[in-house]
């Protein structure tokens, strides 16, 4: 059989009912009350146990020991008051002394107080002269405040006032002087040669002439001597081109010399009574335009070089030609001056002839119109023969070209100069102020422990250690030297 189930019944005690305490707990443990030294609880933080408070001492003995504290032993009413009617009972004595209206009623007290022998209009009297001591003022003190009461005065002179004029400013306090950090340490620059220098750019179609006519420029001022040109010469015979001596005076690479092209501009300088000039030679071919572009962005007057042969003129010229962009880049470089030259004028297919020139010139003066040049005041046009020389430095001969002389004489294609030495020396370039602010057109940029930037002076004076400007960033950087060339 299957076994009885045994049923337990869960009885609730009532809340009175005593339990046993849990194991671990204090059976004889009081209740639970708030301390009130206890501080108060901030969250996160730590706070020691307050020290237990001292109990607080009687009122009674609270107020005598004030009473007593506050007596002065030195004062007639208290010894009046303490030694003949208390008796010498301090106790009595403070109430006493602590209740005035109580004191009235002894005769002894209120003659002392009518003698003027204590109490507290005595003591109102002796705070009354302590305060006149302290107000009068030691002779020492008086000639300080005499100096601070005329420095009020004249501050209340300085103040503005619309009945009164107004009085005159005190000068002001005298600027610190700049320390030698904030200073700008420039370099004294070195005096220069007072000739004003020019950027010459040779410009014009491929086989113009450009080199030779520079490398001539050279020669005839004695920049380069007659062995160097000796050994060109033979140089130039070796590769069949005869004519290309004077070009390899500009032009120094095996290349360049090879094709008989100029692919980087080609540096050089000379020297006249009037100027100094650097010549920059820029190649003619159409593939090398960006370097053409980089010598005339620093050129002050432009040398159109135009090939008076037939065939070479029409072929530049026209279309796809290089004569008219480069001379369209001149004026947007900023070219001041455009002297056209019109070479080879010595060629069998020209022979000085006035009426190749005057060909040349009247398909010139349109189109140069045309790209921004004021021709009577910035286009010269002169014809010239870059290998021979003629009108170069010496005036052609009258016996081979008869008409020049009286050309430029009437003043005819807005020269009146012979040769394009004397023309050059005749420019007067305008709005160069040293004293104008700085401005640098950035032209090239290299990398060399940190990016050199260079330029060309348009207006203003630096030397070494003036602060510039770089725009559009507003960088501010440091001038780190002044070339002149290759001269520092």
């Amino acid at each position: 059989p299957a076994p009885a189930t045994r049923h337990t019944r869960h009885t609730h005690q009532p809340n009175n009912t005593v339990r046993d305490p849990p194991k671990g707990m204090n059976p004889n443990a009081g209740e639970w009350k708030p301390s009130a030294a206890a501080a108060e609880w901030t969250p996160g933080g730590f706070s020691a146990p307050a020290a237990p408070a001292a109990p607080a001492p009687p009122a009674a003995v609270q107020q005598e020991s004030s009473a007593a504290g506050d007596v002065d032993e030195s004062d007639p009413l208290w010894q009046l008051v303490l030694n003949k009617i208390c008796g010498g009972d301090r106790d009595r004595a403070s109430k006493l002394i602590a209740n005035p209206d109580s004191l009235e009623s002894y005769p002894e007290v209120v003659e002392l107080l009518a003698s003027g022998g204590g109490g507290d209009d005595a003591a109102m009297d002796d705070w009354e002269k302590d305060d006149e001591a302290g107000d009068a003022t030691p002779p020492a003190a008086k000639p300080q405040e005499a100096a601070d009461e005329d420095l009020a005065d004249k501050v209340d002179a300085m103040k503005i006032d619309g009945e009164k004029p107004a009085a005159a400013a005190a000068p002001a306090p005298a600027a610190p002087a700049p320390s030698k950090k904030d200073e700008e340490m420039e370099v004294d620059a070195k005096e220069g040669d007072p000739r004003e220098h020019l950027n010459l750019v040779f410009i014009g179609h491929v086989d113009a002439g450009k080199s030779t006519l520079s490398g001539n420029i050279l020669y005839l001022t004695d920049n380069v001597d007659k062995r160097t040109i000796e050994k060109y010469e033979r140089e130039a015979k070796e590769l069949n081109r005869e004519s290309w001596f004077l070009a390899f005076i500009m032009d120094t690479n095996e290349e360049e010399r090879a094709k008989g092209k100029t692919v980087e501009v080609g540096r050089a300088r000379f020297e006249t009574e009037a100027h100094r000039y650097s010549i920059l030679d820029a190649p003619g071919h159409k593939n090398y335009v960006p370097n053409m572009i980089m010598g005339a962005s620093q050129a002050d007057v432009g040398v159109l070089v135009i090939s008076a042969r037939k065939g070479e003129f029409e072929s530049g010229f026209d279309k796809g030609g290089q004569t008219r962009e480069h001379a369209l880049l001149a004026k947007t470089l900023g070219v001041a001056y455009l002297i056209v030259v019109i070479n080879k004028m010595d060629e069998p297919t020209v022979k000085w002839s006035k009426e190749r020139f005057d060909e040349c010139v009247g398909k010139l003066r349109p189109f140069l119109k045309g790209c921004g040049f004021k021709i009577k005041r910035e286009v010269k046009f002169m014809p010239i023969s870059g290998l021979t020389g003629a009108n170069v430095k010496d005036e052609v001969s009258p016996g081979v070209c008869g008409w020049w002389r009286k050309c430029h004489e009437s003043g005819e294609n807005n020269t009146g100069k012979p040769t394009l030495m004397s023309l050059l020396d005749s420019l007067k370039l305008t709005g160069r102020d040293a004293a104008a602010p700085v401005r640098i057109p950035v032209l090239d940029r290299y990398t060399d422990r940190g990016t050199i930037a260079m330029g060309k002076v348009e207006s203003g004076t630096i030397r070494p250690g003036t602060k510039v400007v770089m725009m559009p960033t507003r960088q501010k950087f440091k001038i780190d030297g002044v070339w002149n060339e290759e001269t520092p």
